[in-house]
């Protein structure tokens, strides 16, 4: 007999996964196009199914793709049943590899479904005298419930449930699981094809068998059913109906190689683990494996520390504690060195810094426990030549910064973080856990488990962190080079990492009393929409709720609606705008939206953030974008809705220092679309550019057909539009929801564009075909982004992977010289006139905040930095301004 204590779970493996697949409603694919969504999700699944059973024992059974005995008896068995997703098909093989190095049970077998082997599985667990749980989304395994075998239906994943057992059989159907089956014959289950009766569904079959008990006895005493339309369908289809019983009835005596003991979960095999989720990009799951080593006795190794420990020595950090040996080694260090440092990440404050830590020549070094050590690092680095290796050493830079640090001659040498993302942007940025476990199958947990000094993180072992940084760095400098990635990391991306860490050191002033009066502004103007839109609703409710604004909307005032969900109407902003002609309330309620948002989100997001100085010191972020864009956060400036003026009015509280500074700004006109031109070197579209030309209204003039001085300002719109919707591989069908037109008319907008400028048309087709050649696409300057969608079967994950080929080296270019820019801007202005600073990068907008007297000097340098960028076979623009608030900025 089995413990008390001991429990198996089965699970249908066939089922789950492809609830897993479906449930993760965007694709999840590595960079080499191997898809993982189900797998993803099936892990995610199986831990809540850990956490909430707590088995001991587990089991996992498959389908095969070969007939069973079910096939043989009724030749039409399951039928037009969907199959299983080409993508998904090539996970099922990596899932088995996954759970058989976590070590769990699996088991298929020739002639039986899952079902079958779940079903004697759960009658060994039974006879063994051990509760047994059932996982499934098949409503087949409800004939298994008894009062020791329990089985779970999914619904969405697993996040949706109903547990089974007799009594809950008996309170939803009305009979028992046993009963289940004949149930199942008589109503047919169209999802398997077996026909059951015809005419009978769920509510007869019911009623049958709380009346007969078994289609046996009913074929017994047709006699005695009431309804003779009824008995005559069940006196010509009594043969159906046992046969569909067979087909219905799951098998309790597989010949199966295994006993219940063998089920036991056993120790998962930690190195090929790490293997696996290295290949699968597993990065979240790579850095859990830390916590599942095994551990051992006190005063002993546990055998993961003594394999790792025979093919590597690391070195043990010296812990410097003393200010004057701590000064000592700081200003002692030789120029190349691996560095760390354990601060917070506060822009409100100085940040504080725990800890120090060093390497260089073998040695490790820990500096902590000392007052100001923030400011000693900084006096003790200041005005030093330095070649940095770390991980993410922006954050070093600010720090630096923060502290007065002269970092003019501190060069980031080589950034692990920063390499990763060059070496793969299309990744989530991983941790150096994760990062280090997939590399060197090392943990970075401190054998003693001390915690960080600022966090309730523990502590890694720094010697250990250190000296794998540097081996890192080896192995990421051959990758650069053997990708051709030199250029993107080493004149772009490193250099780039000083310039924004003395951004957010700079910030930008904010006028406070300014800003929380727009709020006011919003909130009263959100509060007086909110009293119309209940005044043209014709009674209270909530605004936000959509629950309570749909059936205003669809019912009470009758406007046209989609399809009713489960959760109701759906009243987001793209149903709203359509519906905006239909009834006043519409346009009140969308404005009533945007105030509400740029008063909560701006207004009352942005006030905690202003700092001791009155500045907002932004995070500026560059391993996050796949396309090599810089990415802004708390607050995220470059998102400020400026389309309207109310979004707009926000950027007034933005401002110079005083009187005697002023901001300067410069914008590069049409970046994307002159990248376009030199790149698909189109004659046309190179000639109107360098002649001067509105590229919008000589767009218009060639797809319109009609002469410049005839092109109306609809007809420059709709030219505007397809430009850029060109840029995007945007579809008729895009096209025509932005200019609200038929699709026939926007697919015929796009022909007469490429017809006129042909050699857009070839460079599209030519990124295509080149990224289907070789899985990823590139910028100007070698920047490399992977596009496995391309090769994607399901035609709209094809069709984005299509629309990323063209896009990326376009987006991807704009981005870069945008970069190249903000290196050259930073260090002109240092060299030139060290009293002006870069503080703000807005997509293609650069923003310098100067003295008054420098505006002159200031403008040209800006203009000429940005224009000599890069050389293409078009001239780069700059339309520049200056003023004393953002808003003011043209």
């Amino acid at each position: 007999m089995a413990g008390s204590e001991e429990k198996i779970v089965i699970i249908d493996g066939n089922s789950l996964v492809n609830r897993a697949y479906y449930a993760i409603q965007r694709p999840m694919i590595t960079s080499t196009g191997f898809y993982t969504q189900g797998i993803y999700g099936f892990l995610n699944m199986l831990s809540k199914i850990m956490k909430d059973y707590a088995p001991t024992h587990m089991l996992v059974a498959y389908d095969r793709k070969a007939p069973t005995f079910r096939h043989i008896e009724f030749a039409d068995y399951k039928a037009g049943r969907r199959k299983m997703p080409e993508e998904l098909a090539m996970e099922l093989p990596v899932l088995k590899e996954v759970l058989d190095a976590m070590g769990i049970r699996q088991f298929e077998i020739d002639g039986f479904e899952a079902d079958d082997i779940i079903g004697t599985t759960a009658k060994m667990a039974e006879d063994a005298g051990m509760p047994a749980v059932i996982i499934t989304g098949d409503r087949d395994a409800l004939q298994l419930a008894t009062d020791t075998t329990s089985v779970v239906i999914t619904k969405k994943g697993i996040s949706e449930f109903k547990l089974y057992d007799d009594a809950a059989m008996m309170e939803e159907y009305g009979f028992d699981h046993k009963a289940f089956i004949d149930y199942k014959a008589l109503r047919g289950d169209p999802s398997d094809n077996i026909p059951g009766i015809p005419g009978v569904g769920d509510k007869t079959a019911t009623q049958l068998i709380q009346q007969f008990g078994s289609i046996e006895a009913l074929i017994a005493g047709v006699d005695k059913v009431a309804s003779a339309k009824l008995r005559e369908k069940i006196e010509e289809n009594a043969m159906s109906a046992v046969m569909s019983k067979r087909l219905a009835t799951i098998v309790t005596n597989v010949p199966v190689d295994y006993s219940i003991d063998d089920c036991r979960i056993k120790d998962e095999d930690t190195d090929r683990l790490i293997d696996i989720y290295t290949r699968l990009e597993f990065r979240t799951k790579l850095a859990s494996l830390k916590a599942k080593k095994p551990s051992a006795p006190d005063g002993q190794k546990s055998p993961v520390s003594e394999e790792n420990s025979a093919k590597r020595v690391f070195p043990q950090a010296e812990q410097i504690n003393g200010r004057e040996e701590a000064e000592k080694l700081l200003r002692g260090l030789p120029e190349s060195v691996v560095i760390d440092i354990d601060s917070d990440d506060s822009h409100i404050h100085a940040p504080k810094v725990g800890c120090v830590s060093l390497y260089y020549k073998g040695k490790a070094y820990d500096i902590s426990g000392i007052e100001g050590l923030g400011q000693l690092l900084a006096d003790c680095l200041s005005g030093r030549t330095l070649k940095l290796t770390g991980f993410h050493l922006g954050r070093l830079y600010y720090v630096l910064l923060c502290y007065g640090c002269d970092i003019s001659n501190i060069t980031a040498d080589f950034d692990c973080a920063i390499a990763q993302y060059v070496l793969s942007p299309s990744s989530s940025a991983p941790g150096l856990e994760a990062m280090f476990m997939a590399e060197f199958h090392e943990s970075l947990q401190a054998p003693e488990q001390q915690m960080s000094l600022l966090s309730d993180q523990p502590q890694s072992d720094s010697g250990k962190k250190l000296a794998l940084l540097a081996e890192l760095r080896t192995r990421q400098e051959e990758r650069i080079e053997s990708e051709g990635l030199g250029t993107v990391l080493y004149e772009i991306e490193l250099p780039l990492c000083k310039v924004l860490a003395s951004m957010e050191h700079d910030g930008i002033t904010v006028d406070r009393e300014e800003l929380e009066s727009l709020g006011k502004m919003l909130k009263a103007g959100a509060a007086k929409l909110e009293a119309e839109i209940k005044d043209l609703a014709g009674e209270d409710f909530n605004v936000n709720s959509p629950a309570q604004l749909g059936p205003i909307l669809f019912e009470k005032l009758g406007l046209p609606a989609g399809k009713k969900t489960k959760k109701g109407y759906s009243t987001s902003a793209d149903v709203l705008e359509k519906l905006a002609p239909e009834h006043p309330i519409v346009a009140k309620i969308l404005e009533y939206r945007t105030l509400s948002k740029l008063a909560s989100t701006y207004v009352d997001g942005m006030l905690p953030l202003i700092a001791d100085d009155g500045r907002i010191h932004c995070h500026f972020q560059q391993t996050v974008t796949a396309t090599g864009r810089i990415s802004c956060t708390e607050p995220n400036l470059q998102n400020i809705p400026v389309r309207r003026e109310p979004g707009r009015q926000l950027r007034r509280a933005f401002t110079a220092d005083d009187a005697g500074h002023v901001l300067i700004g410069a914008d590069y006109s049409q970046i994307e679309l002159r990248v376009l031109a030199h790149m698909s070197k189109d004659p046309t579209l190179i000639e109107c550019f360098n002649e001067g030309l509105d590229i919008h209204r000589e767009t218009a003039s060639k797809v319109f057909g009609v002469p410049q001085d005839e092109v109306t300002p609809l007809m420059r719109s709709a030219a505007k539009a397809v430009n850029f919707g060109v840029i995007y591989g945007m579809s008729g069908f895009g096209l025509a929801s932005d200019l609200n037109i038929s699709r026939k008319q926007a697919e015929q907008y796009i022909k007469d564009y490429f017809e006129r400028f042909p050699g857009v048309r070839a460079y599209m087709d030519n990124c295509v075909a080149s990224c289907k050649r070789d899985g990823s696409i590139r910028t100007l300057y070698g920047r490399k982004r992977s596009v496995p969608e391309i090769h994607a079967s399901q035609f709209m994950v094809r069709q984005l992977g299509e629309r990323l080929a063209m896009n990326t080296p376009i987006q991807g270019t704009a981005a870069d010289i945008i970069k190249i820019a903000m290196i050259r801007v930073y260090d002109v202005l240092k060299a030139e006139c060290p009293g002006a600073k870069l503080i703000l990068q807005i997509h293609d907008e650069l923003i310098i905040h100067a003295d008054k007297r420098d505006e002159e000097k200031v403008s040209a340098l800006l203009t000429r930095c940005m224009e000599d960028a890069a050389k293409l076979a078009v001239k780069l623009e700059v339309s520049r301004s200056s003023s004393d608030n953002w808003y003011d900025l043209k």
